[in-house]
């Protein structure tokens, strides 16, 4: 299959988008929350993690401690228990607690607005951010890369980096910013459904015309 000569990278970019809209319209944050530090938690925790995981964990951990207030005077051992399922759990307990009470302390209890303020906070870094930011606050701040919007950017040809913040630079030069956080949503529904790490579906891809990795070359 061959690709149409688009003009540039952002017109090519652009048209994914588009497609990948039509594809996944109904595409939101897959995390269960009610606040903004509950989304925060739940961001945390996902790191190395499924989302369907964390969905199981976080209603008893909101349960016993639905604010930051609660969250920073946690016993930690009681934490650890609580999210031991999703793996790393002594070192996402601890973020945990420390970034509540920072919050508290710093924040007034609030988690902050501001990109800057929110890396700060101990276990977050530009993805939580950016996660927090676009569906807490509606704030477009940057693009999220995780492990789907890292692998599926490279194989579409539209960054040739590996590390997470050169790959985000790439992708925000590329595509409009209303449409930052839409875009990796999108992305992470289609490398769950379609381009998958081991078996990508290049055959049924709706994308393969504009992909330099699903042409069968």
């Amino acid at each position: 299959m061959s690709t149409r000569p688009w003009s540039s990278e952002k017109q090519r970019a652009l048209e994914i988008l588009v497609r990948l809209q039509h594809l996944y319209p109904d595409a939101t944050c897959s995390l269960t929350y009610l606040t903004p530090v509950q989304l925060l938690v739940a961001t945390i925790l996902s790191a190395q993690c499924t989302d369907e995981r964390v969905n199981k964990v976080t209603p008893t951990l909101f349960s016993q401690f639905p604010d930051a207030v609660g969250l920073a005077n946690a016993d930690l051992a009681e934490l650890e228990n609580l999210v031991r399922s999703t793996g790393f759990y002594r070192n996402k307990a601890k973020n945990i607690k420390s970034a509540c009470a920072m919050i508290v302390t710093e924040f007034g209890g609030e988690v902050p607005k501001q990109m800057e303020q929110l890396l700060q906070l101990p276990g977050v870094a530009r993805k939580t951010a950016n996660v927090v930011l676009a569906h807490a606050y509606g704030i477009n701040a940057g693009v999220t890369v995780d492990t789907h919007v890292k692998r599926l950017s490279q194989r579409l040809g539209l960054t040739e980096h590996s590390d997470p913040i050169r790959i985000e630079q790439d992708l925000m030069r590329l595509l409009p910013q209303p449409d930052w956080e839409n875009w990796s949503i999108r992305l992470i529904y289609h490398g769950r459904a379609v381009c998958k790490a081991r078996s990508p579906a290049c055959v049924s891809c709706q994308l393969a015309n504009l992909c330099p990795s699903g042409m069968g070359s």
